[in-house]
Formats: C-alpha cells, sequence, structure tokens
C-alpha cells in the first residue's frame, strides 16, 4: 500500500510511520522542515530505539519525504491508499487546504479507489473535525464523491515519544516507549481495512478514546502540573515522588470511575490499567520534560479535555473528584514564558481573577459550587 503521512517528527517516524513501514507500507512523509525531508530522501532510513520492559533497536527503511507545502504532496495524494496524520491538534486544520486540493485533483484524474484518511492526533474525534475542515475547502460538486470514496476515520493514540537528544547527532533517530495503542473506528472504513500490526479496529471507539483520555491523559497532565510546583524537571521524576505519585493515582481513579459507569468497563481491569500508565510514566529510559506535558494549558483545560471532561463526568454521575479539582488547580499555577498559553493563562488569572479566568477556559460557571472549590485549592497553593 501506498501511504502518505503528515508530519515527520518524533510521533510520526517513530510511532505511525514505523509501524506502517513495518506493514511493509511504501510510506511517503510529508513535513514543512526541509532538512528532515533532506535527510529522508538522501537515507530513506532511521533509527528507532525501543526502550521499556524490552529494549531493541529497529530499523525502519524504504520511506521518502515530501514537503506538505509542495506540489508533489498533491501528486502522492493522487495515487495514496491510505492518508495518516501525526501533526498536532493545532496544525490538523492547516492540511486541510493541501487535502482538499489533493482530493480534487484525485477525482479529476479519475482515481475512485476507496482512500482513507486517519488523524492519529491527541484529540478526540480529530478525524471528523478534520473532515469538515477539508469540506469548506473542497467545492461542492466534489462532496458527494468524497462521501462515496474517501473514509476518514477516527482513532485513539498513545505512545510516549518525548523529543530526545539523538545519539551520534542523528537527526532522523528517535527513541520510543515499548507500550503502543492505535485503536480505530472499523465502522467509518471505506474498502477493506487495511492489515497493520498494532493498529486495532473497534465498533466502540469512544470507550478506548476516553479511556486514554481520563487515564494516559489526565494521569499525564496532573503528574506535569503538580511536579512543577514542587520544581521537579521530568515527569519521572514527579512520578517518583511518593506524594504526587499518590495524588495520581486518585485523579485517574477518579476519572476511571466516570469510564466504569459510562462504558461499564471491568473495575479490576482497569485498576491494572492505571498502574500500567503509572509504571510507563516511570520509565528510567525516557527524559519526558513537564515543559513538554504542561504546554498549552489553555487547551489542556477546555472542557472536552484532559481535567474537565472527567470532572464533568464526576458531575454528572455523582462520583469524588478532589484529586481531579487539585490537578486543575496546579493548573492555574502553570508558568512557562516560552509557552504563549501559559503566558496567557497567567494574564487572565491577573485580569479577570481566578473564578472568572477558570469559567472563561472551562466553560464552567464562574459562581458554580465546583468553581469556588477549584480556586480555594488553587489560592492554598499560593
Amino acid at each position: 500500500m501506498k501511504t502518505l503521512h503528515f508530519g515527520a517528527g518524533n510521533i510520526g517516524r517513530g510511532f505511525i510511520g514505523k509501524l506502517l513501514a513495518d506493514a511493509s507500507h511504501q510510506v511517503t512523509f510529508a513535513d514543512v522542515n526541509e532538512t528532515l525531508i533532506d535527510q529522508l530522501n538522501h537515507r530513506q532510513e532511521y533509527r528507532v530505539h525501543v526502550v521499556g520492559a524490552d529494549q531493541k533497536l529497529d530499523v525502519v527503511r524504504n520511506v521518502a519525504a515530501v514537503s506538505s507545502a509542495g506540489h508533489e504532496v498533491i501528486a502522492r495524494l493522487i495515487t495514496a491508499d491510505l492518508v495518516t496524520t501525526a501533526v498536532g491538534p493545532n496544525i490538523l486544520d492547516k492540511i486541510a487546504s493541501t487535502l482538499a486540493k489533493g482530493l480534487q485533483a484525485r477525482f479529476d484524474a479519475g482515481n475512485l479507489t476507496p482512500l482513507n484518511i486517519i488523524a492519529c492526533e491527541n484529540m478526540v474525534r480529530g478525524t471528523s473535525h478534520l473532515k469538515q475542515e477539508v469540506l469548506k475547502y473542497l467545492p461542492v460538486a466534489y462532496h458527494a464523491t468524497l462521501e462515496s470514496c474517501v473514509g476518514f476515520v477516527d482513532s485513539a493514540v498513545d505512545r510516549i515519544v518525548p523529543p530526545t537528544s539523538a545519539a551520534n547527532d542523528d537527526p532522523l533517530e528517535v527513541t520510543v516507549e515499548s507500550f503502543s495503542e492505535w485503536i480505530v473506528d472499523q465502522t467509518q472504513f471505506k474498502g477493506e481495512l487495511p492489515q497493520v500490526a498494532g493498529m486495532e479496529p473497534t465498533d466502540n471507539l469512544m470507550a478506548f478514546v476516553e479511556r486514554k483520555l481520563f487515564t494516559l491523559n489526565t494521569g499525564h497532565i496532573v503528574t506535569a502540573y503538580l511536579g512543577k510546583l514542587r520544581g521537579y524537571r521530568t515527569v519521572r521524576e514527579a512520578i517518583e515522588d511518593p506524594v504526587i505519585r499518590s495524588k495520581v493515582r486518585r485523579a485517574m481513579e477518579e476519572s476511571g470511575a466516570v469510564l466504569v459507569k459510562r462504558y461499564g468497563f471491568d473495575p479490576r481491569l482497569h485498576a491494572a490499567y492505571i498502574e500500567k500508565i503509572l509504571a510507563r510514566f516511570a520509565n528510567p529510559y525516557l527524559v519526558d520534560e513537564i515543559d513538554r506535558v504542561g504546554r498549552q494549558p489553555l487547551r489542556k483545560l477546555a472542557a472536552g479535555d484532559r481535567l474537565v471532561k472527567p470532572l464533568l463526568g464526576t458531575l454528572e454521575y455523582g462520583l469524588p473528584n478532589d484529586h481531579l479539582q487539585e490537578g486543575i488547580a496546579a493548573a492555574l499555577h502553570y508558568r512557562n514564558a516560552d509557552d504563549p498559553q501559559a503566558v496567557e493563562l497567567q494574564t487572565l488569572l491577573a485580569d479577570l481573577g481566578p473564578a472568572r479566568a477558570l469559567a472563561r477556559v472551562t466553560g464552567l460557571e464562574a459562581d458554580s459550587e465546583i468553581v469556588g472549590s477549584i480556586v480555594a485549592r488553587y489560592e492554598s497553593m499560593k
């Protein structure tokens, strides 16, 4: 299969691109980094260190790259069998116009064979969002053809791929944890499902999307914000603090209770899943910086994201939420002069006060009991 993958960064190369190449796909990366593109085309391979309980060095071969801003990416879209992305939620909208141009060229060339597009982002129903953006740029005359030939497949992805300084100054080398999970909505595919080891189809995607969001993402961000308050630099340093580890576990137990109630997950199996996540945070072979995990606090405090969404679930079902509240309060203290969202958050707090700022960011009511409780925690942390 010919696969075009948008995003040649660490996640693209170390996770999705690797799984596809391992499945004998002809993978072409599309990116804006010309140096990275040149390196991939020159060598057509790169190394991936897989670290954790099992460690190995893999070589991903037979890859190519094109500029996502050039004409060549359109040519690749005309003949592709699969399109995937790992560009980050903020960049997803920016590739929609390119996809629309490529799809129009594909249809004009008479290629009406099934094409599936999978956005592999930390974003709930990211591919469905991408589809709506593509439709804005694609002329209406092509919409019916798109509906019949192109599958926009939502997915849930999970693998920790922190930025690392590559050994031997190799700009293509990447380090990833041994754990990975890529779950796709099998009901949204057009044509046959691609056979990729590590890609798991399901007909109940939202259960797994929220399991990942409420467990990995919630635990990761609570670890980061509590760790930042205590002066730690990495997630591993923070999670090895027994006080933080206990608080993070309790926050994930609170969000997990929502999942058990909403989707019927087995409580014992989910408790084991929480312990696996905690062990991943403590992986001694990964240097995962708190400021990488904690960046963009405005997005991470949004109503549909990893802190407020599980909190809303606890309110819906009348479940405990003390440690989720503490994570949100810690988020309000996050400071990072190099992160525009962190700077904006502190400006909002100074200008509006904590209750109104929290309401503005989260969508919660400023005069609600839950906001008052979070603000009290925030004040006590000063």
